[in-house]
């Protein structure tokens, strides 16, 4: 990358599908009600690749740093009319450029990080993500949680899970991540290869009851329909993939006759974002969730091309990619 003063930053561009290069421009100046980060890195986002992609809908270039929303760092300028926040704090934000090494956030989408986890990656929003999502399934001691797809989310959501009392199923296609749903506390595991095999597996480790809750968390077809067929009567399936490259034909007539609580657990109100991550910020503080095994990928900025190909192709071992500054 190209040396810059303090005057300048840095900040990744999409250039074409699967294509990006470095900028070099002015550090903005934050205006009122806003701060300015300089970020010590972002988390990669299953989000980002759909556009990474290139679909009809994706414009090119990006903004500078766009993509980016998982970023933490220090406040280096505050603007004005903004309080309980200053100079030298660092954070977590809730913002829309953090593929760079500064940026901007409202102020209330900012969340304070506590001496504890000094020298720790935050990532806050998928953190937060996970606490929103977990709020929403309403997990509660005694029930069978059935979580299908354990990436970086679904490995925090089986934490939570085991936390609250309840017994976990994981199901996931590598041996890798069922190694560690083991280790977040699953008590049973089910390889993700065979839908019919699957269902029998569950409906005897349940005594044909299925499962109170069922967590989907693939983002695509066979998985969606897979968490249905899971889900006892009157239970609560829960949408927690991103299921962003095209519609979904369902199979209504299953969820109508067992009466499913159908949940898209995904939040859009800002405001709900930042409580997630302050009760992330709170649940890893306390040694609840304990997320620094699942960063298995680190890039340099230069190198965002590669943190998403990672993400998109998921190597053996990976889980969470982060972009460090």
């Amino acid at each position: 990358m190209k040396p810059f003063s303090a005057k300048t930053m840095q900040a990744a561009v999409v250039t074409g599908p699967g294509q990006i290069r470095i900028d070099t421009l002015p550090i903005p100046e934050p205006k009122p009600g806003e701060v300015r980060i300089k970020l010590e890195g972002s988390g990669v986002c299953a989000s980002n690749l759909g556009p990474w992609a290139g679909p009809e809908w994706m414009r090119f270039p990006t903004e500078p740093g766009a993509l980016g929303h998982e970023g933490w760092g220090i406040v280096d300028a505050v603007g004005e009319g903004v309080e309980g926040i200053k100079r030298g704090d660092r954070v977590a934000a809730l913002s829309h450029h953090a593929y760079g090494t500064y940026d901007l956030a409202a102020a209330d989408a900012v969340v304070p990080l506590p001496e504890a986890l000094a020298g720790q990656p935050f990532p806050g929003e998928p953190l937060g993500c996970a606490m929103n999502i977990f709020r929403r399934s309403e997990v509660a001691a005694g029930q069978t949680v059935c979580i299908i797809g354990i990436g970086f989310l679904g490995a925090l959501l089986t934490r939570l899970a085991y936390a609250a009392g309840a017994e976990v199923i994981a199901i996931s296609r590598r041996p890798f991540a069922l190694d560690l749903a083991r280790r977040m506390g699953a008590a049973e595991v089910i390889p993700m290869d065979d839908h019919h095999a699957i269902i029998d597996r569950v409906k005897a480790l349940t005594g044909r009851r299925f499962c109170d809750r069922v967590i989907e968390a693939v983002g695509k077809p066979w998985p969606l329909d897979l968490a249905g067929e899971l889900t006892r009567e009157r239970g609560r399936l829960v949408i927690a993939g991103y299921h962003q490259d095209g519609p979904r034909q369902v199979n209504m007539q299953l969820w109508n006759w067992r009466g499913l609580d159908v949940i898209n657990a995904h939040e859009r109100d800002p405001a709900e974002y930042v409580r997630g991550m302050r009760e992330a910020v709170d649940a890893v503080s306390s040694g609840l969730l304990e997320p620094q095994p699942l960063y298995t990928h680190r890039f340099a900025l230069e190198r965002l091309d590669e943190a998403l190909n990672a993400t998109r192709d998921r190597p053996d071992g990976f889980l969470k990619a982060l972009v460090m500054y």
